[in-house]
């Protein structure tokens, strides 16, 4: 559920775009500095937030994420100017990076080694799950409303998941072990009990063999390559994903349709994300999780350099579906290969910074579609230009060596 409001909350702003930008008389450039800010704000919350995880706890970084998220999308819908909708973008995007981070590494810490890779993917298929639910309410909000009303029901929405966090999610069980604090045996046997799990009287031992801060950890010699490698994954994953999700709706109306095709394809493209997500996740229990991220990744880059040849078609719809199915169940698939490479101590931070550099390449990839668009490129130019962005990531997955 928390991934399915975190989904909502991203993609509201790329459906009201269109209704935002004619209403204000806001030009594409302008448009893509909002679209970034949101961005940049889950780059912060991934890289300085998400990391306190390994030191209070997953379900505390979680309600955080929550109350943040709530609050910045319900206030968006007062928003009187660009500034103001500019900010609240930005505080949004600090809770909505930090949750992504921190419920992967939960998933991970609850699911069994086995099929691992498959639950995770499953979790986070909530996100475009959101992003459809996103695309059909507003469609019926902006009907008979304005767009002030869609961050008014979306950000209730995320206010009713805040007691739920509170009362009903587990704190991870290694972390409690792993942190040991003054009445870990009591809030262990708690979860364990609601997991018909027998009791525990002593704490397992654990040794922390290091004392350096998590982030550092991610650097020394035998993580360096594997991070600085996962780093330009993510980052190149985000810079395409993120100009197909945040210009996929206008690109629609500047074909001449209208903003409600603008906004189901978009649905459409969310639609083919979470089929994708849930097949990688398939096919990442049969073939191997980085084959497969690597393979989605190669087809997105092939679509995107032959999108010239569907350009004015009836089937370019379609073609946004399939574009949905190839590029989000790669890029989701890095989530979970990221919490394969990092042990429990560091993995949240290790996750996050993942998150929160590639998140970087989130923030540019839309001012960049925005002077790219403004400049009078073409779409299939651009598509290829981003295409190439997207093999870069499934080559750079494919050379990586996990030696843990």
């Amino acid at each position: 559920m928390l991934n399915v409001i975190d989904g909502m909350d991203v993609l509201v702003i790329s459906y009201t775009a269109p209704s935002i930008a004619s209403i204000w008389d806001i030009s594409p450039e302008t448009l893509g500095i909002v679209f970034s800010s949101g961005l940049f704000g889950m780059a912060i919350g991934a890289l300085f937030l998400a990391p306190y995880a390994d030191k209070v706890g997953r379900k505390k970084i979680i309600l955080i994420s929550t109350i943040i998220i709530s609050s910045g999308v319900f206030f968006t819908a007062f928003a009187k100017n660009i500034t103001q909708l500019t900010f609240l973008r930005f505080f949004s995007g600090i809770g909505i990076g930090t949750m992504l981070a921190s419920t992967v590494s939960l998933v991970s810490e609850y699911t069994p080694e086995r099929s691992k890779d498959f639950w995770i993917s499953f979790v986070l298929a909530g996100y475009p799950v959101g992003a459809i639910l996103a695309g059909y309410l507003t469609n019926i909000i902006l009907f008979k409303y304005s767009w002030h009303y869609v961050y008014i029901i979306f950000g209730s929405f995320s206010i009713l998941l805040i007691p739920v966090v509170y009362y009903f999610l587990f704190e991870s069980v290694g972390f409690l072990i792993k942190s040991q604090p003054i009445n870990a045996i009591s809030r262990i046997n708690r979860i364990y009990d609601k997991l018909k799990i027998t009791n525990i009287n002593t704490l397992p031992t654990y040794e922390n063999k290091s004392n350096r801060v998590p982030i550092n950890e991610l650097l020394n010699k035998k993580y360096i390559a594997l991070t600085l490698k996962l780093w330009i994954a993510f980052f190149s994953a985000f810079v395409c994903l993120y100009y197909l999700i945040s210009w996929i709706p206008k690109m629609v109306t500047d074909m001449g349709l209208s903003i409600e095709l603008g906004i189901y394809s978009g649905t459409i493209f969310n639609v083919g994300a979470f089929l994708g997500i849930i097949t990688q996740g398939y096919f990442s229990l049969k073939l191997g999780l980085q084959r497969v991220i690597s393979a989605f990744m190669i087809l997105t880059c092939i679509l995107m350099t032959q999108i010239q040849y569907f350009i004015d078609s009836d089937l370019m719809l379609f073609i946004f579906g399939v574009l949905g199915f190839t590029i989000q169940g790669g890029f989701v698939g890095l989530y979970a290969f990221a919490a394969r490479i990092y042990p429990l101590e560091f993995r949240t931070t290790g996750i996050g910074w993942g998150i929160g550099l590639g998140r970087f390449g989130a923030v540019i990839s839309p001012l960049i579609g925005g002077y790219l668009i403004g400049a009078g490129l073409s779409i299939s130019h651009s598509f290829m230009i981003f295409g190439a962005i997207a093999f870069l990531s499934g080559f750079t997955v494919y050379v990586i060596s996990i030696k843990n």
